[in-house]
C-alpha cells in the first residue's frame, strides 16, 4: 500500500494554481491524446484479461483528474465544494455521458446503415458491471440517511469495489476473432510477441495516465481563469465546469468507441465503470484525505443542501439502474436522462435571481429529485409485478454459474 499512500499525498498536495487561459491550448490536446492512448491500452488488454477488468483499469486512470480535484478540496476541508464536485461529476457522467454515447452510436448507425438505432444492447457479461453499480448505490442511501461519510463507510465501499474486481477477474477475455475489428495501434499491439505486447500495454496505460496527471491541473486552472473573467460563481464552477474537465478523458474514449456502433456497449460500460469508481474509491479516498488533513479519524458531515445534492444524485442513479435492468439503453431512456440533467444544470446557477426564473431555480433541485424517485418507484413496482423484466439479474446468475461457481 505505500504506492497508494504516496498517490494520496501527491493528490492532496496539488493546488489549482492560477494560470493563463491560453494554457488550455496545450493542455486540451494533451488530455485528448492521453484519453486515446489509455483507450488503446484497454482495447489491447481485453484480449488477455476480461474486458470488464480492462475497463476498470481504464476507468481508474481516466478518473485521476477527478480524484486530484476532490483530494485538494478534502485536504482544504471544503466540505460544501467537495460534495458539489462529487455529485456534479456523478450526475454529469450519467446525465450527459450516457446520452452522448447513445447519440454518437445512433448518428453513425444512421450515417452508415441508413436506419435508426433503437437501443444499445449490452452483452451478458456486462451484468457484472450492473451489479457492481447497484451494490454501492444501496449502501450510499445509508450514508445519506446518517448525513455523514466516515471511516467505516470508506472500508465498506473499498470492500465493495474489491468484490467487483474479483467478479471481473473471473470473466474470460474477448474472442480472438474480433482482433481484426481493432484500430491499427491496438491491433499491432495484440499481434506483437508476448513480451513486446505486455510492455506495450503497460506503456500505453502508463503514458496515458501520466499525461492526464500532468495536464489535468493546468487545464482546470485555465478554465478557472476564464470563469473568473466572465464572473462564474465558485460553486457553479466546482459543480459543473471542474467535473466536465475531470470527466473529459473517459468521455472522449467512450464516444470514440461509440462511433463504431459495435463497441457502443463497451463505451457504456466504460462510463459505468467510472460511476462505480466514483461511488466507491472516490468517497473512500475523500475520507482518508479529510482525516489526514484533520489529524484525526473524523467523519465528513453533510448539511441540508449537501443531503439534497446526494439524494438527487442517488435518484438519478436509480433511474439509470432501472434502465440497465433490461441490459440495454433505449433512445428514450438516454433522452430522459439528458433532459432531467440539463434542466437542473441549466437552472441551478440562477438561484437568487429575481422573477420566475429565480423561483424555478430555487425549486428545481427538489422537483428533479422528486421526478427521479417517482420514476424509480414506478420501475420498482413494474419489477415486482413482472420479475422477468429484470434481465440483468438473470444474466448475472448465468455468468455466476458459468464463470465463478466452478472456481
Amino acid at each position: 500500500m505505500p504506492a497508494v499512500a504516496f498517490a494520496l499525498l501527491a493528490f492532496a498536495a496539488l493546488e489549482i494554481s492560477p494560470v493563463p487561459a491560453t494554457t488550455a491550448l496545450w493542455a486540451t490536446p494533451a488530455i485528448l491524446f492521453a484519453a486515446m492512448v489509455i483507450a488503446w491500452g484497454a482495447e489491447s488488454a481485453q484480449f488477455f484479461i476480461a474486458q470488464g477488468f480492462a475497463l476498470a483499469i481504464l476507468a481508474w486512470l481516466q478518473t485521476l483528474p477527478e480524484f486530484a480535484v476532490e483530494a485538494v478540496l478534502a485536504w482544504k476541508q471544503q466540505v460544501p465544494l467537495l460534495l458539489a464536485n462529487l455529485t456534479g461529476a456523478l450526475r454529469l457522467l450519467t446525465g450527459l455521458g450516457w446520452p452522448c454515447i447513445y447519440a454518437a452510436a445512433a448518428f453513425m448507425q444512421r450515417r452508415r446503415h441508413k436506419r435508426p438505432l433503437r437501443l444499445i444492447q449490452l452483452d451478458q457479461e456486462h451484468a457484472v458491471e450492473v451489479a457492481g453499480l447497484l451494490a454501492p448505490l444501496i449502501y450510499m442511501f445509508w450514508v445519506w440517511w446518517k448525513s455523514s461519510l466516515g471511516v467505516v463507510d470508506a472500508v465498506v465501499l473499498i470492500v465493495l469495489y474489491v468484490a467487483y474486481l474479483w467478479l471481473l477477474s473471473h470473466l474470460p477475455p474477448e474472442d480472438q476473432e474480433s482482433i481484426d475489428e481493432l484500430d491499427v495501434i491496438p491491433r499491432t499491439v495484440v499481434n506483437a510477441p508476448p513480451v513486446v505486447r505486455t510492455l506495450a500495454i503497460f506503456a500505453l496505460f502508463a503514458i496515458g495516465g501520466g499525461l492526464i496527471y500532468i495536464s489535468a491541473e493546468p487545464f482546470l486552472g485555465s478554465l478557472l481563469a476564464v470563469s473568473t473573467m466572465i464572473g462564474v460563481p465558485t460553486f457553479v464552477f466546482v459543480q459543473w465546469i471542474a467535473p466536465f474537465v475531470s470527466e473529459f478523458p473517459e468521455t472522449v474514449s467512450a464516444i470514440n468507441w461509440a462511433r463504431t456502433v459495435d463497441k457502443a456497449p463497451m463505451a457504456l460500460m466504460n462510463m459505468v465503470s467510472s460511476n462505480i469508481n466514483q461511488w466507491t474509491l472516490l468517497p473512500a479516498m475523500l475520507v482518508a484525505v479529510f482525516c489526514w488533513s484533520h489529524g484525526a479519524a473524523v467523519s465528513i458531515p453533510f448539511d441540508n443542501q449537501q443531503e439534497l445534492e446526494l439524494l438527487m444524485t442517488l435518484g438519478q442513479a436509480l433511474v439509470a439502474m432501472s434502465f440497465l435492468m433490461s441490459m440495454s439503453l433505449a433512445w428514450w431512456e438516454a433522452l430522459a436522462l439528458f433532459a432531467l440533467w440539463f434542466l437542473q444544470m441549466a437552472l441551478s446557477p440562477l438561484q437568487g435571481a429575481e422573477g420566475i426564473w429565480g423561483v424555478l431555480a430555487h425549486n428545481v433541485n427538489w422537483a428533479v429529485t422528486a421526478a427521479y424517485f417517482a420514476w424509480a418507484a414506478v420501475a420498482l413496482v413494474r419489477l415486482l409485478l413482472k420479475p422477468s423484466s429484470a434481465v440483468a439479474f438473470t444474466c448475472f446468475a448465468h455468468v455466476w454459474r458459468e464463470h465463478m461457481r466452478k472456481r
